[in-house]
C-alpha cells in the first residue's frame, strides 16, 4: 500500500476567502485570490507540495465533505485570516482541533487585534495593496512561506502549533476508520475475527501512503470548478462581456446551490452577480436593472451597512433613473449612496451621492428643495475633499487607487467651482495610466456634472437670496 503512493506529492490545503473581501476594521478590500496566485501558490509549489484551495476542488457531494477531509488529512494547511474572515477562522479551528501540528497561519497586516484565542498562534504578515500586491511584497513573502514549509516538514519531531495540544498534554488526535476497497477481492468482510476492511490512521507529519490515498481523487484535464468559473468570469468581465459573465455566474449559483442547499450564498458572489445583470443590458436596459435589484434584495440593500452592497444598489437605480427619467429611481440612489458615505466616509459613496444631489436639484422646480440638495452637494464634497487628501501620501494603494482617488477630488474640485485645481488634479490622476474604461467614466460623469452646474439658476438665486 506504501509502495503505490510514495510517488504522490504532499498536500497543503489553503484556507482563506475567495475573491474580494473587505476588511471592516480598516475599511479596505483586498482582492485575495491575488494573495492566492501571486503569493500562496507558487510558494507551496517551490516547496515541493501541491496546493490545493477549496474552489478548486471538483466534488459531486456535498460541498463540506471536500473541506473536512482535507482539514483532517492535508500534509499541511496554511490558514490566511485577512479581514478576519469567519469562515477561515472557523475551518482553523477545526485544523486545530485535527491536527496538532504541521498548520501555518497567515494574514494581512490591516489586522491589528487579532481574538484572544489566537494570541498563542504565530501568525506571519504581509501586506496588501488592495486589487494587487506589489512585487517586492510578493516576493519577500513567498520566501517566507517556503522557508516556513520545508522547516516545518523536515522536522521529525514538529513542536505543536495547535493551542489545543499545547495547552492539553498527552490528547490524542482523533483516528479515522477507513473501508478497504471492496474491488480487492477480499470478499464478506462484516464481522468474524479476520476482519481487516477498517484501518486507524492518523498521519504523521511527513504523510503517509494511507493520507495521500484519501486525497481528491484526480480530475480531468480542465475541470469545471468554481475557481475555473470564476477565471472565466473575470476574463468576461475585462472584455466588457457581462451578459457572458452573467450566465457563467449563474452557472456558479446553481452549482453551490446543488452542493449545499441550506448554506447561506456569499454576499461578495450575489453583488458580482447583480452587477453583471444590470450591466449586461439584457434584454433591455431597464429590465436587467429591475432583474438585478431583485438579485439584490437578498442582501437587504435598505438597511445593509456593507459599502460595497449600497454602492451597487445606487448605481443600480442611477442606470434606471438615466433609462427612465422616473424620480423614485432617483431618490432610492440617492439615499443609498448616502448612507454608503456617511457610515464609512467611503468617497466613492459620498462623489456620487453628491453628483445625484446636482442631478435632482436641477430636475425638478421646488427652488427651496434644489436650493438644499445644492448646498448639500457643495458640504459633501469638502468631506470628500477631507477623506481623500491623506490617500494622496499613500504609498501602499494600488494604481487603480491612486488614480480613483485623484479622479474623485477632481470632480468635487469641479463641483466646488475649482477648475484650475480640478485640472492639476486629472492631470495627477493621468500619470497612473487608467485603464480605458475608466478615464472615460471619469470624463463622462465630469461633463454630465458641467452641464447640471452650468444649466442650474442655483448659483443665480442663492446670490439673490
Amino acid at each position: 500500500m506504501a509502495e503505490e503512493s510514495e510517488d504522490k506529492p504532499k498536500v497543503c490545503f489553503v484556507v482563506m476567502g475567495f475573491g474580494k473581501k473587505t476588511d471592516f476594521e480598516s475599511g479596505r478590500t483586498f482582492d485575495l485570490d491575488k494573495t492566492y496566485r501571486n503569493i500562496i501558490k507558487p510558494a507551496v509549489e517551490d516547496a515541493g507540495l501541491k496546493c490545493i484551495r477549496a474552489d478548486e476542488i471538483v466534488h459531486s457531494g456535498i460541498i463540506d465533505f471536500p473541506m473536512y477531509e482535507q482539514l483532517l488529512t492535508a500534509d499541511l494547511v496554511i490558514a490566511d485570516l485577512s479581514t478576519s474572515n469567519k469562515n477561515a477562522l472557523y475551518e482553523l479551528g477545526v485544523r486545530h482541533a485535527l491536527r496538532p501540528y504541521t498548520t501555518l497561519v497567515i494574514a494581512e497586516d490591516s489586522i491589528q487585534v487579532f481574538p484572544f484565542d489566537l494570541s498563542h498562534v504565530i501568525v506571519r504578515k504581509y501586506h496588501h495593496l488592495g486589487e494587487d500586491i506589489g512585487y517586492d511584497e510578493v516576493m519577500r513573502f513567498r520566501e517566507v512561506i517556503t522557508t516556513a514549509i520545508k522547516t516545518i516538514l523536515a522536522t521529525q519531531t514538529p513542536q505543536d502549533d495547535s493551542p489545543v495540544y499545547a495547552f492539553l498534554k498527552g490528547l490524542k488526535p482523533p483516528a479515522r476508520e477507513m473501508a478497504e476497497s471492496a474491488s480487492k477481492g477480499k470478499g464478506d468482510t462484516k464481522g468474524g475475527a479476520d476482519d481487516k476492511s477498517k484501518e486507524e490512521i492518523f498521519p504523521p507529519p511527513s504523510g503517509s501512503a494511507l493520507v495521500n490515498e484519501i486525497q481528491v481523487p484526480p480530475t480531468p484535464s480542465e475541470p469545471e470548478t468554481y475557481s475555473s468559473f470564476m477565471q472565466k468570469v473575470e476574463e468576461a468581465e475585462a472584455n466588457g462581456q457581462f451578459k457572458t459573465a452573467k450566465t457563467l455566474l449563474a452557472k456558479v449559483r446553481a452549482m453551490l446551490k446543488a452542493a449545499a442547499p441550506d448554506r447561506p450564498e456569499d454576499p461578495t458572489l450575489i453583488q458580482r452577480y447583480a452587477r453583471a445583470t444590470y450591466k449586461s443590458k439584457d434584454p433591455d436596459p431597464i429590465t436587467a436593472c429591475l432583474e438585478a435589484m431583485e438579485i439584490l434584495k437578498d442582501l437587504k440593500p435598505e438597511t445593509s451597512n456593507d459599502t460595497e452592497t449600497l454602492g451597487l444598489w445606487g448605481a443600480i437605480h442611477k442606470y434606471a433613473w438615466n433609462e427612465t427619467l422616473k424620480k423614485e429611481y432617483l431618490d432610492q440612489a440617492i439615499r443609498a449612496y448616502s448612507r454608503g458615505f456617511y457610515i464609512r466616509n467611503d468617497y466613492y459613496n459620498g462623489i456620487n451621492y453628491a453628483f445625484l444631489l446636482n442631478v435632482r436639484a436641477g430636475h425638478f422646480k421646488d427652488k427651496a428643495e434644489a436650493i438644499a440638495d445644492f448646498v448639500e452637494a457643495r458640504r459633501v464634497r469638502e468631506e470628500v475633499l477631507t477623506i481623500c487628501e491623506p490617500l494622496l501620501k499613500k504609498d501602499d494603494l494600488s494604481r487603480a487607487d491612486k488614480y480613483w482617488v485623484r479622479a474623485t477630488m477632481a470632480e468635487a474640485y469641479v463641483g466646488l467651482g475649482e477648475k484650475q485645481k480640478a485640472n492639476d488634479m486629472l492631470k495627477e490622476a493621468d500619470t497612473f495610466e487608467p485603464l480605458p474604461w475608466m478615464k472615460e467614466s471619469t470624463q463622462k460623469q465630469l461633463a454630465a456634472l458641467k452641464m447640471f452646474l452650468a444649466n442650474s439658476p442655483l448659483p443665480q438665486a442663492l446670490k439673490d437670496s
